[in-house]
């Protein structure tokens, strides 16, 4: 169906891939599954670079869904040949607009990955969406978001816990002040990662995580 009719009709949120993803052997990475705290399902992957996407959209606040490969664009050529893309991953965003993404595995692309994502960017940008190649994150904030990622499911919420570590927090301190503070950390530190993984606490993840690294709540934001 024509770009506009699917934007408008098809949630492609909840779509699966249009194609499959193939499996090589040698590779170290091989296609799998991440399981979304954005949405408490499990969403596709097909490769290591695009597992890391997949994470960095799970931690975007602006981001409310994901999927992978869920749409296929087929456009003419001026020379009449007729060309294929299906951009890597979507993400649903929060004021209802969507994202496309393709995933590169290094800062320079090919020549048919830029055309491609030329016609694909006019394409989103015509319905108010968003387009973007997503080169490799800064190693520290992928291992940083790596980390934290262990720590997403719900279960490390904390219950009454949750309030306290947010209260210990209001003023910036480092992190093990305030988790030596609330009690054993063995018990406390889970509840502190999860709450930065999710915004409810922040801290720079531009720098490797230690236990010296200054820690605050966010304003406004609680736990999810």
């Amino acid at each position: 169906m024509p770009w506009v009719d699917a934007v408008r009709g098809v949630p492609l949120e909840d779509c699966g891939p249009v194609r499959s993803f193939p499996v090589r052997p040698g590779r170290r990475m091989a296609p799998g599954w991440w399981w979304s705290a954005t949405v408490g399902r499990l969403v596709r992957y097909g490769s290591g670079v695009m597992r890391t996407q997949v994470m960095l959209l799970d931690h975007d606040p602006e981001v409310v869904a994901v999927a992978c490969l869920p749409v296929e664009f087929i456009w003419r050529e001026p020379d009449g040949s007729c060309l294929e893309h299906a951009p890597h991953l979507m993400a649903r965003l929060d004021d209802g607009s969507g994202l496309l993404v393709d995933c590169a595995g290094r800062e320079e692309i090919s020549r048919r990955l830029a055309h491609r994502a030329e016609v694909v960017a006019a394409a989103v940008a015509s319905v108010g969406w968003r387009y973007r190649v997503a080169r490799p994150p800064d190693p520290v904030l992928a291992a940083n978001l790596a980390w934290l990622a262990g720590f997403r499911h719900p279960r490390y919420r904390g219950g009454e816990l949750a309030g306290r570590v947010a209260q210990a927090f209001q003023r910036s301190r480092p992190l093990i002040d305030g988790v030596r503070e609330l009690g054993d950390p063995a018990e406390v530190l889970p509840v502190v990662f999860h709450a930065l993984w999710n915004g409810a606490l922040s801290t720079p993840l531009d720098a490797p995580l230690h236990e010296r690294v200054t820690v605050t709540a966010a304003a406004g934001r609680q736990q999810t």
